[in-house]
């Protein structure tokens, strides 16, 4: 069934998607730490923290776009992107942390928005 007429849908929707991101983020820098050291789980927990700043940028594009449009500082947003990737590439580069780790938490938000579907589709009312 579809939730088009609960106005509050799309919020549930997408604090549960930050949640399973946080959740596979740690779980992620956890198990990639167990395996790989622990050098290799904070890069998978900085791109994790990359990919969820990622999601809650396209969130407020996507508010921008709805029918009450919230007004958010598009120059803001890209500024603080920048710094976040900046960030991340020195504290990657000069601790020499496992780049391939960083870029499998990056895919974090897209695992989380397939097991959200998965969750719709089993518990939908």
């Amino acid at each position: 069934m579809i939730q088009g007429n609960d106005p509050g849908f799309y919020e549930r929707v997408v604090q549960r998607i930050g949640w399973i991101i946080v959740a596979l983020g740690l779980a992620g820098a956890i198990g990639t730490a167990i395996w790989k050291g622990v050098s290799s789980g904070f890069a998978f927990l900085i791109g994790a923290a990359i990919s969820y700043a990622s999601f809650r940028g396209w969130r407020y594009v996507v508010d921008a776009l709805g029918p009450n449009p919230k007004k958010p500082n598009p120059g803001l947003y890209v500024l603080r992107l920048i710094a976040v990737l900046a960030g991340a590439w020195v504290i990657i580069k000069f601790l020499g942390l496992n780049l391939a780790a960083a870029a499998l938490g990056l895919l974090v938000s897209g695992a989380a928005v397939v097991l959200e579907i998965i969750y719709e589709l089993i518990c939908a009312n």
